[in-house]
């Protein structure tokens, strides 16, 4: 009986040990999963860590950039208004008292003077122009003197001028009513090239065939405003240029009736 009683103790501690046993391992297996939670745990605060300062990073760029920025916008403004204030110089005078110049209607003229004269309520300046083939004077306003004047030709152009003369003439045709009109345009030009046509064209249809007293008219105004120029550009006298006006024109055999 004694032994019988040991063997069941035996059994009882047994049984106790792997109670113990188990429990003892249910408390590992416990402390191992509660360790693996906490490491997870302390590795995703970490990574959020970790993202949190590249985040907070690019802020601080921005905010530098903006600074810079008005800085930039503050030292241009300045700048920027200073050139719209500053007025604008006025350009020198293209002209003087005493120059030579061609009026398109009236041809070679000299600048004698500079005056004041008030016209429809409105003071303005002009210069007065002495016409070389005429006992005439004429004011030209100066805000607008590059429209209605320009300087004399150089002395390589009065030779073009003079070899334009010798050209082939173009003749009037059947429509004599427009080639006036065209002769009338050209000679209120203002080019010295197209005047010096106009002499070329009517003094062959005068040695051809004549020409009407209005075109006759025409022929002496134009060759008067050549020689002005002539005059001007070549530095030689009326009673010269207009020598060198007419050995320059073609004579032309007036055809037998």
């Amino acid at each position: 009986m004694a032994t019988k009683k040991t063997a069941s103790t035996d059994k009882a501690a047994e049984t106790s040990t792997k109670k113990t046993t188990a429990k003892s391992s249910t408390k590992s297996t416990t402390k191992k999963t509660t360790a693996k939670s906490s490491t997870k745990s302390t590795t995703k605060k970490a990574a959020t860590t970790k993202k949190t300062p590249a985040a907070s990073a690019k802020k601080p760029a921005a905010t530098k950039a903006t600074p810079k920025k008005a800085a930039a916008a503050k030292k241009s403004t300045p700048k920027k208004a200073a050139a719209e204030k500053k007025p604008r110089a006025k350009p020198a005078p293209k002209y003087a008292v005493g120059d030579k110049v061609v009026h398109p209607q009236h041809g070679a003229a000299t600048i004698t003077k500079k005056v004041k004269q008030t016209f429809g309520g409105e003071k303005r300046d002009y210069y007065v122009l002495d016409i070389a083939t005429e006992q005439l004077t004429v004011m030209v306003p100066l805000d607008t003197i590059d429209e209605v004047i320009r300087p004399v030709i150089s002395k390589t152009q009065a030779r073009k001028v003079l070899a334009v003369l010798k050209g082939e003439p173009q003749e009037a045709g059947s429509n004599w009513s427009r080639w006036y009109k065209v002769l009338n345009e050209k000679m209120t030009s203002g080019d010295i090239f197209q005047v010096a046509e106009v002499v070329r064209d009517l003094n062959y249809a005068q040695q051809t065939k004549g020409i009407s007293p209005a075109l006759k008219r025409m022929l002496s105004k134009a060759r008067l405003t050549l020689t002005s120029e002539l005059q001007f550009a070549l530095g030689i006298d009326q009673e010269e240029a207009t020598k060198k006006l007419d050995r320059a024109l073609p004579v032309f055999e007036t055809p037998e009736a």
